[in-house]
């Protein structure tokens, strides 16, 4: 199959994928797989050829990206256990102060999601939101949605959470995080900007009623912090997420000065993105030992396991789905009329990846997906050859133009939203008016950071 008819059997396999996730709630993983297995058919590729190219595909992933993943799991299921993304938040809220509501709120969910997803991020902050509200009268709407943005900006866009590692894996950056989190970090900064600005003016549009007396949200902090216990001290509950970054940076240093000899390769050694996370883990392990914990690692790791292995499998999936557009000459036929989707340039990957957002609810799918369609950025036979993203620069932007596609927009499919509108109250229609709106601004602001970036950049 070649031409036109392969791209409308693409497109027509994607509409199918993204119903069987939305509308019949078919698992996306096999989903994927299936959806892979039959435009590997339909598009003429040799039975024979068929089971290796899945195989392939589906292991690249594991070998890539997925030991990264696991770590990054297992560190933030530790930090939320421990209580030590409640000691971070307690630390944010002191730095911001008491005065600025929002901003604290807004800080402290940007910390805090930067290891724990955004939902669980958002159900363990969301007590010290109401606290606030009861001792300063704070407006509970601006501060659930400062929240939630600052949830879900270092969720899409830094890792270790998995959707943007496995876009860094797919575009072929796993050996350099370092440089997605730092790019993560100043893509998001305008982005935060435009959360805490729309938080300011929705929370003096939307009201919410909440007969509960103030000693009751008092109570309930209260005994949120007497079932943590004895929380960690706020430099060790740091280390899990610092000392990664810090050995990651190490490793960059080093190649950029050349560093050789035994000294280079313990710095590479520590650098390496897998290294460095166990490193974080081994800090997480402290904290465990520090509030008394560590006889539960093994049940934690379970739980971690058992969460991140749905990810793993769709990030393999999605993988496969990647092997199977380029042996079906999608690529090639892109490249023979590259003059058509190169003047799309790094919108292209946030249009595919809002359109997998909106339709099917979940971001960390729409961003493995997304990334395993634009394939590697140093592979000839990849959209990242045709869009002429081809520097690693070049790549670190393209994950954060998926990560800005991922987030528009959360609506009724997607489980964040129902998460933030029940803990704060808000009816569905003002779910709409909030979350979907945020969302969308959210997508808006960091798809246009990342255009002036790559005007300057590339």
């Amino acid at each position: 199959m070649t031409g036109i008819s392969l791209i409308i059997t693409f497109i027509l396999a994607i509409i199918i994928m993204i119903w069987l996730i939305a509308k019949i709630k078919v698992h996306p993983f096999l989903a994927l797989m299936g959806v892979s297995l039959t435009l590997a058919m339909l598009a003429g590729i040799e039975l024979n050829r068929i089971p290796t190219i899945i195989g392939e595909g589906f292991s690249a992933i594991f070998k890539s990206i997925g030991i990264v993943i696991i770590l990054g799991a297992i560190i933030g299921t530790i930090l939320e256990k421990t209580g030590a993304a409640l000691k971070l938040a307690d630390l944010v809220v002191r730095l911001v102060g008491q005065k600025r509501p929002d901003l604290a709120m807004l800080m402290m969910g940007w910390i805090v999601g930067i290891p724990v997803f955004c939902d669980s991020g958002f159900v363990v902050l969301n007590p010290i939101r109401e606290a606030l509200r009861s001792k300063i009268a704070a407006n509970p709407v601006s501060m659930a949605v400062a929240l939630s943005g600052g949830l879900y900006a270092s969720h899409v866009f830094i890792p270790p959470t998995p959707g943007p590692i496995a876009a860094a894996g797919a575009l072929g950056l796993s050996h350099n995080l370092l440089l997605v989190i730092i790019m993560g970090i100043v893509v998001s900064l305008p982005v935060l900007l435009a959360v805490y600005l729309f938080a300011k003016y929705i929370g003096n549009k939307v009201s919410i009623e909440q007969p509960e007396a103030d000693h009751i949200i008092q109570q309930s902090y209260e005994q949120l912090l007497q079932h943590y216990g004895k929380l960690p001290n706020g430099l060790l509950s740091l280390a899990p997420i610092l000392f990664p970054i810090l050995l990651m940076a190490l490793g960059s240093i080093g190649k950029i000065l050349g560093i050789g000899g035994q000294l280079g390769e313990i710095i590479q050694f520590l650098g390496n993105p897998i290294i460095a996370l166990t490193v974080g883990v081994i800090f997480a392990i402290g904290l465990l030992l520090q509030t008394e914990k560590i006889k539960e690692f093994d049940q934690l790791t379970n739980e971690t396991l058992k969460i991140v292995g749905p990810i793993l499998f769709i990030t393999a999936a999605g993988g496969v789905l990647g092997k199977i557009i380029i042996e079906a000459g999608f690529v090639e036929y892109i490249k023979q009329n590259a003059h058509h989707i190169s003047t799309f340039g790094i919108f292209f990957p946030f249009i595919i990846s809002a359109i997998l957002k909106t339709a099917q609810g979940s971001s960390t799918v729409a961003i493995i997906t997304t990334a395993a369609i634009m394939g590697m950025f140093n592979a000839n036979d990849s959209l990242m050859a045709v869009l002429g993203l081809t520097s690693e620069i070049a790549a670190t932007l393209c994950v954060m133009a998926i990560a800005a596609g991922a987030m528009c927009v959360s609506h009724a499919n997607d489980s964040y939203y129902w998460v933030v509108t029940n803990f704060t109250k808000l009816t569905p229609q003002q779910g709409y008016k909030t979350q979907t709106l945020l969302t969308l601004i959210m997508g808006i602001v960091g798809i246009l950071t990342v255009y002036v970036l790559s005007l300057i950049l590339l």
